[in-house]
C-alpha cells in the first residue's frame, strides 16, 4: 500500500533501494539470506529486529546523543533539586521579608504549571517540525528562566522566572526520552532511557550538594540558580550540529539522511538491511495527512483517540504518568528539606542530599537490571515495597509531635529518615523510571501528540502535590498524607497488573500490533521471555 506523506522531501530516494510501496519486501531480503527470523509469539516479522540481533553494545553515536539529550533530565533534576535548598535560605531576600507557606508553594508550583502548558503544545511542535528544533527551544526557556530566578528582588518576579524555566522543564521532560526512544535499537531501548533518568537524579544529586555548600552564604541562593544556565548552554550549542532521530528524518521522506545515522547506530551491519529497516519503518508510520497544520493537528487528534491501540496507549501512558506523581515523590523532593527541618534535623539540606544520593544509586541499580527483568516485573515488584516505605514513615509522624523542636533524635526521627530513603529507593527502582518509557506506546504518526497528552498528565499531578503537599500534612497531619500516599500505590498496583504489557523486547512498530485487540499481558510476557532465550 502506498504512503502518502504530505509533507514535501527535500531529498531523492535511496539509489538502488527497496520500492518503499512494496510491502514486505525486507522479509524477503532476509529470506533470501537464510536470515529470516520469524518470532514466536507475534505475527510481525521485522527488520529492525534483525538488526538488533547483529548489535552486541550501543554504538557510541548512540551512547553520544544519549548522554547530550539527557542534559535535558539533568535540568529537569537540578530544578527538582535547588528549590528545596532554596526555599530553606532565602529568608528575606525577596519583598524583604519572609515568605509565606502560600508564596512557597507558588514558588514550587510555578514550575510545574508552566511545564503543563509547555506539554500540551509540545509534542505537536516535535512532530511537525523535529525533536532537534525542540530541544533547543528548551534550552533558550531553561536560560531566561533561570536569569529571571537569578535577578530576582520581588515574589513576583521569582515565580514568572519559575515559570518560564517551567516551561523548559516541560519540553525537556518529553522530548529527552523521546528522542533517545527512537534512537535506540530495541534490546538497548530500556537502558539509554534510564541514562535519562539517571540525569535527572544526578541533577537532583548535584544541586542538593550545591545548596548544602552555597546555602549558609548570604544570597548563596542565587548562585545556586545561576549554576543551572551552563548545562543549559553546552546542550543548546551541541544541537545545533547534531542530527534528528532516523525514524522523524523518516517520517518526513529524508531517507538518505535517516540511512547515514542508522548506518553509525548500527556499526558493520549490511547497508542493504538498513535500506530495509527504512522501508519497513516507512510503511509503518504513515504521515498524518493535511495540507494545512490546523488539518494535520485535527487528523492527529482523530488517530489518537479513535484508533483502538492508540487509546490503550494513553490509558497506559497516561495512567502510569499520573500514578509516578501521586504516590508523592515530589512531596519529599520539592520539600524535603523543609520536612527534615521540621523533625528536627538541623542540617536539613545536608540530610536532602543524602536521600538524594539514594535515588541516584537505585536508579543505577534500574539501569542495569531493566532489560534482563522487565520493566512491568519491576513495577509489581518495587511498589509494594514502597507502600511499605509509605506506611513506616506515617507511622514514625504519629509518634511524634512536628510542632515542638526536638533537641536530640530519637528513634522516630531516626525512623522518619529510614523511611524516607526506602521510600526513594523502591521509587527509583521502578515508578522513577519506567513511566518515561512513554514514547515506545505510540506509532510516529502521533508520537509527539502521544507522549504530550502522557507527560501533562504527569506535570499535572506534579502541580497538585507541590501546590497542596505543605497544605495537605497541616489538614490530614504529616502521618495522614503518608497513609494517602500508600493507599495510591496499592490501588496502582492493580492498574499496573492488570494493564501494563512487557515491552521492552519489542520495536517501537510492533507495540501497535500488540495493543490492537487487547492490552495482551500474558502475550506480551510470552515474546519477551522468547526474545531473552
Amino acid at each position: 500500500m502506498a504512503i502518502r506523506d504530505s509533507r514535501p522531501s527535500t531529498e531523492e530516494p535511496l539509489a538502488n533501494s527497496f520500492d518503499l510501496r512494496s510491502a514486505g519486501q525486507h522479509a524477503e531480503f532476509l529470506r533470501t539470506r537464510n536470515e529470516y527470523r520469524g518470532l514466536a509469539g507475534s505475527d510481525t516479522q521485522s527488520a529492525s529486529t534483525h538488526l538488533d540481533t547483529l548489535i552486541h553494545h550501543p554504538s557510541p553515536l548512540v551512547l553520544g546523543l544519549t548522554a547530550l539529550a539527557s542534559i535535558s533530565g539533568f535540568m529537569f533534576g537540578y530544578d527538582t533539586g535547588y528549590i528545596s535548598s532554596v526555599l530553606v535560605t532565602i529568608g528575606s531576600d525577596l519583598d524583604g521579608r519572609e515568605l509565606l507557606v502560600s508564596e512557597k508553594e507558588w514558588i514550587t508550583s510555578g514550575t510545574s504549571l508552566g511545564a503543563v502548558v509547555a506539554c500540551v503544545f509540545a509534542g505537536y511542535i516535535a512532530d511537525l517540525y523535529g525533536r532537534k528544533l525542540v530541544i533547543i527551544l528548551c534550552n533558550v526557556l531553561f536560560v531566561v528562566g533561570a536569569l529571571l530566578q537569578l535577578l530576582a528582588t520581588r515574589v513576583v518576579t521569582m515565580i514568572a522566572g519559575r515559570l518560564i524555566m517551567g516551561l523548559g522543564v516541560g519540553i525537556g521532560s518529553l522530548i529527552a526520552p523521546l528522542y533517545i526512544s527512537e534512537l535506540s535499537p530495541a534490546k538497548f531501548r530500556g537502558r539509554m532511557v534510564i541514562i535519562n533518568c539517571l540525569a535527572i537524579t544526578g541533577g537532583q544529586l548535584v544541586a542538593y550538594a550545591i545548596g548544602a555548600i552555597l546555602g549558609g552564604y548570604h544570597g548563596g541562593w542565587r548562585a545556586i540558580v545561576g549554576i543551572s544556565m551552563l548545562p543549559s548552554t553546552i546542550q543548546l550549542i551541541a544541537f545545533v550540529f547534531l542530527p534528528d532521530t532516523p525514524r522523524y528524518l523518516i517520517s518526513i521522506g529524508k531517507h538518505k539522511a535517516a540511512h547515514q545515522v542508522l548506518r553509525k547506530v548500527y556499526l558493520g551491519c549490511p547497508s542493504e538491511l538498513i535500506e530495509a529497516s527504512i522501508a519497513e519503518i516507512h510503511l509503518l508510520n504513515a504521515a498524518v495527512p493535511g495540507k494545512t497544520e490546523l488539518e494535520r493537528l485535527k487528523n492527529s487528534a482523530s488517530q489518537l483517540f479513535s484508533t483502538p491501540s492508540n487509546q490503550r496507549a494513553l490509558v497506559i501512558g497516561c495512567g502510569l504518568q499520573a500514578i509516578q506523581q501521586l504516590v508523592g515523590i515530589n512531596s519529599l523532593m520539592y520539600f524535603s528539606g523543609t520536612i527534615f527541618k521540621m523533625v528536627g534535623y538541623t542540617n536539613s539540606t545536608a540530610v536532602s542530599c543524602f536521600v538524594a544520593g539514594t535515588n541516584f544509586l537505585f536508579t543505577i541499580v534500574a539501569f542495569l537490571i531493566v532489560d534482563k527483568v522487565g520493566k512491568r516485573r519491576m513495577l509489581l515488584v518495587s511498589i509494594p515495597l514502597l507502600m511499605c516505605a509509605q506506611v513506616l514513615c506515617a507511622v514514625a509522624f504519629l509518634h511524634m509531635d512536628v510542632k515542638v523542636q526536638q533537641e536530640d533524635l530519637g528513634i522516630w526521627e531516626w525512623t522518619i529518615l529510614l523511611g524516607l530513603v526506602l521510600f526513594v529507593a523502591f521509587y527509583a527502582v521502578g515508578l522513577g523510571n519506567v513511566p518515561w518509557q512513554q514514547a515506545e506506546l505510540f506509532p510516529q504518526s502521533v508520537r509527539g501528540m502521544g507522549t504530550s497528552l502522557a507527560t501533562v498528565t504527569n506535570w499535572t499531578g506534579s502541580l497538585v502535590v507541590s501546590a497542596c503537599f505543605l497544605s495537605l500534612m497541616q489538614w490530614l497531619s504529616p502521618a495522614g498524607a503518608f497513609f494517602v500516599f500508600a493507599g495510591i500505590s496499592l490501588a496502582s498496583w492493580v492498574f499496573i497488573f492488570l494493564v501494563y504489557p512487557e515491552l521492552g523486547s519489542l520495536q517501537l512498530e510492533e507495540v501497535q500490533e500488540l495493543l490492537k485487540d487487547g492490552f495482551n499481558v500474558r502475550k506480551s510476557i510470552y515474546i519477551h521471555q522468547h526474545r531473552l532465550m
